[in-house]
């Protein structure tokens, strides 16, 4: 059986004080797991979205529908909404909480490609991993070409925007923090896990765990959401 689309008016709402923005380089609206489902927190912490979903995800575009062969659903893949999924079923929701389209495989485009060439990439020596800069490193042997001398227990580079300063997940002592390629600690080594995620590209946030099971985003000062 095909699904049917179904396409609400966008609203047009007025600026909710809810809304405002404490740190402008992170979302309003970011994901929050409350007792087992999922809904949307302010930068303050107050709920604007119920739980009530088995997963979201970030504001954020979505290329599937901005690329959509169906013109009217275009507008859907904006920024201005989040995908969620209840009940098995997957849509798109406004900034008010309000399910404004069904997702059918016949309105999805096909996202064009992006690749951008990193400029670091991990190195291991023996156990330990470290970072170079692919345009200036040719001899292992040679400390002073290292980026980062090999002295963690992993390093993974997240993905952003800024190739020149990414932000590097780190694990020293069992503990996972954020560095960058200047070896300067962002986030300090408190956590049991950080997760290689988008989190940081869509929304310059790290998802974050002190226990291993209840996950939360900080942002770069160590703001807790």
């Amino acid at each position: 059986m095909v699904k049917k689309a179904f396409v609400s008016k966008q609203l047009t709402l007025k600026a909710n004080p809810d809304l405002i923005k404490i740190n402008d380089s992170v979302s309003a609206l970011i994901p929050k797991k409350i007792e087992g489902k999922f809904g949307f927190i302010n930068q303050k912490g107050k709920v604007l979205i119920k739980p009530e979903y088995s997963n979201v995800g970030f504001f954020a575009e979505d290329c599937n529908l901005l690329n959509s062969p169906n013109e009217k659903v275009k507008i859907y893949g904006s920024n201005e909404y989040a995908s969620v999924r209840i009940n098995g079923e997957d849509f798109r929701i406004d900034i008010a909480g309000k399910r404004v389209y069904q997702f059918i495989d016949s309105d999805l485009g096909k996202c064009k490609p992006e690749f951008k060439t990193q400029l670091f990439h991990g190195y291991i020596l023996g156990k330990y991993y470290g970072i170079i800069e692919d345009s200036k490193f040719e001899n292992a042997a040679d400390y002073r070409q290292f980026t980062i001398y090999p002295q963690y227990d992993y390093l993974h580079i997240l993905e952003g925007d800024d190739l020149k300063n990414p932000m590097i997940i780190a694990i020293r002592d069992n503990k996972f923090g954020i560095i960058d390629v200047n070896n300067k600690t962002i986030i300090p080594f408190q956590y049991s896990d950080i997760k290689r995620n988008y989190s940081w590209k869509i929304a310059r946030l790290f998802e974050v765990t002190e226990d291993g099971t209840n996950y939360f985003y900080i942002d770069l000062n160590s703001r807790k959401y």
